[in-house]
């Protein structure tokens, strides 16, 4: 087997692994969410359990590039794809951390109910996996497209994230007994901007593949 094909196959792993990673990442926030809408904290505390999937194959995939690093001593273009590699588990696995942090929240909840419908949360909630899933793909298709997709999205999480703080606020003013279970969620809101922010992150890189050039977008 040629030098070309064997490093043609290592890496296909790994984007196979690097697949599986946000694969869990994204049903890990569907999860949280559920979680808060239901109040459902023995599924709030599994999505923390859930992060030590994310945790082991985030070494996994670092091992897998520092192997082909050292094994293979890839060039140029080659050499990219693998470094950038690294970059990417890593915001994929605090997006991970942030959806392990929501859960927590649900699980120590304190009261039964819910002070208003989360419906912005949960839209948050979806936009967040959209984004990542976007993101991920973006990166292993080299696809500069679909990376500003994520990028012009992000305005709509941080959109979402205002409108959620300012009902929050306004809730607390009409009823400051109701102000712990707003802070709760306003924690929550922020934790999903957050990954929407990692997801910008993973899109950065997936330009970068595309075009030679890294630039920040937040």
């Amino acid at each position: 087997m040629t030098t070309r094909k064997i490093f043609d196959e290592e890496l296909l792993n790994l984007h196979e692994e690097l697949t599986k990673m946000c694969s869990i990442t994204e049903s890990m926030i569907n999860d949280s969410v559920r979680a808060l809408k239901t109040l459902d904290r023995d599924l709030g505390a599994s999505v923390s359990e859930t992060d030590k999937n994310v945790d082991d194959l985030e070494l996994a995939i670092e091992k897998k590039c520092m192997r082909l690093l050292l094994k293979q001593q890839p060039v140029a273009k080659d050499l990219i794809k693998v470094t950038t590699a690294l970059k990417v588990i890593t915001d994929i696995e605090r997006i991970g951390d942030q959806a392990s942090d929501i859960g927590e929240i649900v699980r120590q909840f304190p009261d039964e109910h819910l002070i208003k419908e989360p419906t912005h949360i949960q839209r948050m909630g979806d936009l967040a996996v959209a984004m990542v899933h976007q993101s991920v793909e973006a990166f292993l298709n080299e696809s500069e497209g679909g990376a500003d997709m994520v990028i012009r999205a992000d305005d709509e999480m941080d959109t979402l994230f205002l409108e959620v703080k300012e009902d929050l606020i306004e809730i607390i003013r009409k009823d400051g007994e109701k102000a712990d279970q707003a802070v709760m969620l306003l924690m929550i809101a922020k934790y999903l901007e957050k990954i929407g922010d990692y997801a910008v992150n993973v899109g950065e890189w997936a330009k970068y593949l595309a075009t030679g050039v890294h630039r920040e977008y937040q």
